[in-house]
């Protein structure tokens, strides 16, 4: 077998059992908790992980797919209601980067750039492919904003599930599309993505599976919610995914920013649940959701624990959304400042 399918094939197989396993054992989130964690571990035990990129933008793409399910012919009613939200999410955004990048640069000496980038609560690859091009060290934006994205991925769920022990309960679960309905949307979201990542679009999967799917259901040409098991298969790509990420980092690396890492987490971590407090308060919306909305892990990984922990898909889709494009705007303007 050649080394290149021995690594994906054994990357998977950690994954998915992984995941099952912290399924079954009831763990918020736990698909995409248990297949992180069992990459990590093989990882740590000097094994090569890694999977397919086409593999990683088919997990995406469903994703996108269950959250677009959310949205339906009463979207409409509902954005006056969410424009609060949205523009708390904005301002929370502008705040996270401004005091991150003040805690990495007075506390550990980084440069303005690198601690700008660092601090962005979302969009990885497109902060690390602007450091790539001579914005700050890419090295060091790496390594922080893995941490950032592995740190959440593990503490939101369990955190979010505290939250809403006093609030609303969480939806019950959508019929299933049909297989047919689900492989044509699918199909058209690789499609879509793959053109957005020629255009350098951050999280081009992702957004592309909202986009067709949220299309066919505001307009009544599909119905139901992606098939369960297609869900749980993306949830541990998802997870493996970062895990391999994570593997690329160095001991020296760790050594070097680990502080800072937790610093910034930190910081992001009460400052999103600032705002969500603010959110919440202004829009009655479930904390919980308005937080998981809101929290500053990577746009994927964040969107998928909001769909597996059963939150309104449409908030949660739209939310990420714009957290996209709020970034998009941002960070050019806060590397100029």
């Amino acid at each position: 077998m050649p080394q290149d399918l021995r690594t994906h094939a054994v990357t998977l197989a950690a994954a998915l059992a992984g995941a099952a396993l912290a399924a079954l054992a009831g763990i918020p989130a736990g698909p995409l908790i248990g297949s992180t964690l069992a990459v990590v571990a093989v990882a740590a035990a000097r094994h090569p992980v890694g999977l397919p990129a086409r593999l990683r933008d088919v997990a995406f793409a469903t994703i996108g797919i269950s959250l677009g399910s959310g949205v339906d012919e009463g979207l409409m009613d509902q954005l006056g209601a969410w424009a609060a939200s949205l523009l708390i999410l904005v301002v929370s955004l502008v705040v996270t980067v401004l005091v991150g990048r003040l805690v990495l640069t007075r506390g550990y000496g980084l440069d303005r750039q690198t601690a700008t980038l660092a601090s962005a609560p979302g969009t990885m690859s497109n902060t690390i492919a602007i450091a790539s091009e001579g914005h700050g060290d890419a090295t060091a934006v790496m390594f922080l904003q893995l941490m950032r994205l592995l740190f959440l991925v593990i503490a939101a769920p369990p955190l979010a599930v505290a939250l809403e022990g006093s609030t609303t309960a969480l939806r019950t679960a959508a019929p299933a599309m049909s297989v047919a309905g689900f492989a044509v949307l699918l199909a058209l979201a690789i499609a879509l993505g793959l053109l957005g990542t020629r255009l350098r679009v951050p999280a081009a999967s992702l957004l592309a599976g909202m986009i067709v799917s949220a299309s066919g259901h505001a307009t009544g040409l599909i119905d139901g919610a992606a098939p369960p098991w297609a869900i749980f298969v993306a949830f541990a790509v998802t997870g493996a995914v970062l895990s391999a990420r994570l593997s690329r980092v160095t001991a020296a690396q760790i050594r070097l920013y680990v502080l800072a890492g937790l610093s910034v987490v930190a910081v992001s971590l009460v400052i999103s649940f600032a705002f969500a407090l603010i959110a919440q308060a202004v829009t009655g919306v479930s904390l919980a959701q308005v937080w998981i909305a809101y929290a500053p892990g990577g746009v994927e990984a964040m969107a998928a624990i909001g769909l597996s922990l059963g939150y309104d898909p449409a908030y949660v889709a739209l939310h990420h959304f714009a957290r996209i494009l709020a970034l998009l705007l941002i960070l050019p303007i806060a590397l100029r400042t």
